[in-house]
């Protein structure tokens, strides 16, 4: 008699299965230690290791964008160097 063989729950991430840990890697697009850190925070639901994963994704990317401050003052020093140079050309005669 054919006896089934368990693969437990599809929603659930096996670490001790290699294929399944590769493909979850490659999907999330993260490290091992990154799919661990994941784990150990969330559990082993893959739905819940994905909604982390790409929650941590948007944090990273919204610290990489400066601040309204920040880009103010860029933009106030850029303006005070132009009509410091235009300044500087209109004194100077022709």
């Amino acid at each position: 008699m054919l006896q089934r063989r368990i693969k437990g729950a599809r929603n659930r991430l096996d670490l001790n299965d290699r294929v399944q840990v590769r493909i979850i890697r490659k999907r999330l697009k993260v490290s091992d230690r990154q799919l661990g850190n994941l784990v150990q925070t969330v559990g082993n639901s893959i739905a819940a290791i994905t909604k982390e994963a790409n929650a941590r994704k948007d944090a990273a990317a919204a610290s990489e964008v400066p601040s309204a401050v920040v880009i103010a003052s860029v933009e106030n020093t850029e303006a005070a160097a132009d009509e410091a140079s235009l300044a500087a050309a209109v004194s100077q005669p022709a």
